[in-house]
């Protein structure tokens, strides 16, 4: 993934976590809020952090938001101003706009504005809640849209030692495994000869049916 460049909008717990771990992932990450406080916090942790009124349209232009691949827009509770801000960021040109949404009807009027994708944090997090219930090997299970997720399993024991051109996991599942997590090393794009290990979790996209059936698979086997 090349680097990007990102602006949060919004400091709450979401959109702090969001803009710290897409620092750490070498993303360069302008965070914006009212808060003072909330901005002396973060500093050291982003790129830049300014405080201000992200409905303050003069402002927004003077930051040069229209040069930002990704705002993020993580208002939820103040509905009026999270929509203010989407409808600036989209005027001003920045090419994709994620929200979070606080209910359903606000999400819909997000998306009505130019939103391209709204995160519902409570409601997706119940979705990710009830998969890692059902088995003890889904470490993480990620909604991108309604066609496709990503999930986060152990291995299962009949697939170590074996690579992933064996295990041909496309062809049988359709899902692309994008990363296998080694203990403390990330393997990112690996080859078709990379060796399944004990310890092993594989970060894995397909589509929702797909995924179901790699999940019953994985539950069989636990």
């Amino acid at each position: 993934m090349s680097n990007k460049q990102f602006v949060v909008i919004g400091l709450g717990r979401f959109g702090t976590s969001v803009a710290k771990t897409l620092y750490s992932l070498g993303h360069d990450v302008l965070v914006i809020d009212k808060d003072e406080e909330l901005i002396q916090e973060i500093s050291d942790s982003v790129t830049h952090a300014v405080q201000m009124d992200s409905t303050d349209e003069n402002a927004l232009r003077t930051l040069g938001i229209r040069n930002f691949d990704v705002a993020v827009i993580t208002i939820g509770s103040n509905i009026q101003a999270s929509v203010m801000t989407t409808l600036l960021v989209k005027e001003l040109g920045v090419k994709y706009i994620i929200c979070k949404g606080a209910s359903d009807l606000h999400a819909k009027v997000l998306y009505k504005i130019g939103a391209d994708r709204v995160i519902q944090p409570e409601k997706d997090m119940g979705v990710r809640v009830a998969h890692n219930l059902v088995s003890s090997n889904i470490l993480d299970y990620i909604e991108l849209s309604s066609d496709y997720s990503i999930i986060e399993i152990e291995a299962p024991k009949e697939w170590h030692n074996m690579s992933l051109r064996e295990l041909n996991l496309r062809s049988r599942y359709g899902i692309n495994v994008m990363a296998i997590k080694k203990d403390e090393d990330v393997n990112i794009s690996p080859s078709p000869d990379e060796t399944i290990d004990g310890n092993d979790i594989l970060v894995a996209i397909g589509s929702a049916e797909d995924l179901t059936k790699l999940e019953d698979f994985v539950i069989k086997k636990s």
